[in-house]
């Protein structure tokens, strides 16, 4: 079954790649926290005494203002900024290719240190826009019907390359506040989700510390009630979670038995159903959040029966929650297809009446491979075809 994809066109724009430089040598204040920053700017020769004071104008001017150049920090004196450009930089991912899709939502491919490349997804909304970011290149999951995880791990993202995601989406997006101008409280990137290429729960600590520096108040400035991160159920790290970031959090769940999602998400072998529910249970409490999201992928004759609906209302109780359900976004050579619409707003129907919201998520940016599952895969493909071509007409090894 082939997905409609949308009449108007898409927009494609190819940024030529530069060759690659080398290493500067000096430290990224991207993606610090504020302690971080405090001791490299003492280990720069910044006195003690000082040092408070010049993270909170250092972070006011990268975070807030979107400030890229030392000499432009004008509250800093000339010396003092002359000493930074020596000895740090601020650098955010690069921009490879940017893609419009036919509903507005935009997929970008960055590169980061090491030549690797991930992909991030802004989806604009009416009064809101959402942020999709990675935290690895790769994924180790490969969940069955998850395009994304078909490509091996490649490592984790570091947590300068994840903040550094939003940073390069408010660039593109403009949404940087003009200095002296009114303040306007409209924000293009009003949400961020943690749900791009990558398990975020095996990239911890860079994930900690990146949403540090996206939730503090002097800068990027989006509550820990605005991020939302995924995981397909990495016990032993669901309370650090709670108690050390503090933001909403989203399980892919996706099956009522153990059976069927040990295949869908082979981590369940690991830590099952009923494992996983123990470890959510307390979650709410101890994150003061309002509820989970289970995420529910409908995969046609494989979970979306009466009987799943039932069971997953049962399995779920007493857990303040929604269900999000995700109609299978479809790839070449997928072993799923997408359940019929009617089978999905009955099994909806089921999980409502138990008295759960169980929104069904409109697919969004499938014309450029930019849904849910589907990163990252479009490019790989694209790729191996360039490279068989040039193969077969001599040009490559």
């Amino acid at each position: 079954m082939t997905a409609d994809l949308p009449s108007a066109p898409i927009t494609q724009d190819v940024h030529t790649i530069p060759r690659k430089v080398p290493d500067s040598g000096r430290l990224n204040l991207v993606g610090l926290t504020r302690e971080q920053l405090r001791d490299a700017l003492i280990a720069a020769g910044t006195p003690d005494k000082q040092a408070k004071m010049r993270v909170g104008q250092i972070w006011q001017w990268i975070y807030h203002w979107g400030v890229r150049d030392f000499s432009a920090m004008t509250n800093l004196a000339k010396d003092y900024r002359t000493l930074l450009s020596e000895r740090f930089e601020i650098s955010l991912p690069e921009v490879v290719t940017r893609q419009v899709s036919a509903d507005g939502t935009r997929k970008y491919l960055l590169r980061i240190a090491g030549g690797h490349e991930v992909e991030t997804v802004y989806i604009p909304e009416e009064n809101r826009g959402t942020l999709c970011i990675s935290s690895q290149v790769g994924c180790t999951l490969t969940c069955s019907f998850c395009h994304t995880g078909t490509q091996k791990l490649v490592r984790n993202l570091t947590a300068g390359e994840i903040v550094g995601q939003v940073m390069v989406a408010r660039d593109d997006l403009g949404e940087w506040p003009a200095q002296g101008a009114p303040k306007d409280e409209t924000r293009l990137v009003s949400n961020v989700v943690l749900m791009g290429m990558g398990e975020p729960l095996y990239n911890f600590d860079n994930v900690r510390d990146a949403m540090r520096v996206v939730m503090d108040g002097e800068g990027l400035t989006l509550s820990r009630r605005r991020i939302t991160l995924s995981t397909s159920g990495i016990v032993p790290e669901i309370a650090k979670t709670a108690e050390e970031i503090g933001c909403l959090l989203a399980v892919s769940f996706h099956a009522t038995t153990d059976e069927v999602r040990d295949r869908l998400v082979p981590v369940n072998k690991k830590w099952n159903i009923e494992t996983l529910l123990n470890a959510l249970r307390d979650y709410p409490r101890l994150s003061n959040s309002e509820r989970i999201t289970f995420e529910y992928v409908m995969l046609k004759d494989v979970n979306d029966s009466d009987e799943d609906a039932k069971r997953l209302v049962k399995l779920i109780r007493g857990i303040p929650a929604k269900i999000n359900l995700i109609p299978f976004n479809e790839w070449p050579g997928a072993p799923y297809q997408r359940s019929d619409w009617e089978r999905i707003e009955a099994f909806a129907d089921i999980v409502y009446k138990a008295g759960y919201a169980s929104p069904i998520r409109t697919p969004r940016g499938e014309d450029i491979m930019a849904a849910c599952g589907q990163l990252k895969s479009a490019t790989e493909r694209a790729r191996k075809s360039r490279a068989e071509i040039a193969k077969e007409a001599g040009l490559g090894a």
